[in-house]
């Protein structure tokens, strides 16, 4: 069996995390109607849940990245799939709506530390000549996790 090269195996990962994170957004929407019925929520508090991930996301990821310039992005990426990971276990197990509120801005604290620095190691582990090929399919990963 062949080893992959370090920048096929960034590039996979980074696929995958770039797949996941824009997925989760989209995929609260589906799982809207059974929330509000398992846990007796309003249209307001719905719309907290999902507003939850993408406001953390949006507002952690500058930040994030400078971070990750300053410490280093493969310790900043890790510690967002964990972060990611975690909360996306632990949604699963809430009781009440502050609880899934609370865990979906952890969700997109992960991702933002995700995002701030996927692109960032894609672009560093990639020859110049290979980069658009590679920076079009972290894209497409990200569109198709969006889409489904």
């Amino acid at each position: 069996m062949a080893m992959l090269e370090p920048k096929k195996i960034a590039l996979l990962i980074a696929v995958h995390a770039g797949f996941l994170t824009p997925f989760d957004l989209s995929a609260v929407n589906i799982a809207q109607p059974t929330l509000a019925s398992e846990f007796s929520m309003d249209a307001v508090t719905l719309s907290r849940v999902a507003t939850a991930y993408l406001l953390a996301s949006a507002v952690f990821l500058v930040p994030f990245g400078r971070i990750a310039a300053i410490h280093g992005r493969k310790k900043i990426f890790s510690a967002g799939l964990m972060v990611f990971t975690f909360a996306s276990f632990a949604v699963v197990f809430s009781v009440s709506p502050a609880m899934i509120i609370l865990l979906r801005v952890v969700q997109g604290i992960g991702a933002a530390l995700i995002f701030g620095t996927a692109v960032a190691i894609l672009t560093s582990v990639t020859p110049r000549q290979e980069r658009s090929k590679a920076l079009g399919i972290y894209t497409t990963a990200v569109y198709l996790g969006l889409s489904m």
